[in-house]
């Protein structure tokens, strides 16, 4: 049964290459179906893939290979909550290194453009933190990093 709300993401062609990676890099995500196009249109033809239906941590997502039209940006992402730091590392260096970019305070691009936020759990308890000083501690170490650093975070929350 398809779900009352699925995340629908533009790519240029490369929606099926895009799922995989997700579907093997991050927990509880798959490719679930791939849809070819009954007949062409702008940017296609008639039996390209038109659609990619996957999941991404959870969350169910169509992949639409609209063509060159639309790009990427920050005004959307996906947040991924992590456990530690070696998981951490494993999904900022995967998407890094699969052709993707770093950026600040936890965020990353993949190379379709997509922006991930990879978040240790320990952060966003650091921010939480009752006591507002640790808390804007932890804050402002952040503001210093790309990859987020659980160890740093948790020296600065410390004080």
């Amino acid at each position: 049964m398809t779900p009352k709300n699925t995340i629908c993401l533009w790519y240029d062609g490369a929606a099926l290459e895009a799922a995989e990676f997700y579907a093997k890099t991050f927990p509880d995500s798959a490719v679930t179906a791939i849809h070819h196009a009954p007949g062409d249109y702008p940017d296609g033809h008639q039996g390209d893939v038109l659609t990619v239906e996957f999941t991404v941590a959870g969350i169910p997502c169509v992949g639409l290979n609209g063509g060159p039209a639309f790009k990427h940006d920050e005004a959307f992402s996906f947040q991924i909550a992590t456990d530690d730091q070696a998981e951490t590392d494993r999904l900022w260096d995967a998407i890094v290194g699969n052709g993707g970019k770093e950026s600040a305070c936890g965020w990353c691009k993949d190379k379709w453009g997509l922006s991930w936020q990879i978040t240790p759990r320990a952060l966003l308890e650091a921010f939480t933190d009752p006591d507002r000083a640790a808390a804007k501690r932890a804050f402002d170490a952040m503001m210093t990093m790309g990859k987020i650093d659980i160890a740093k975070i948790e020296a600065a929350r410390r004080g």
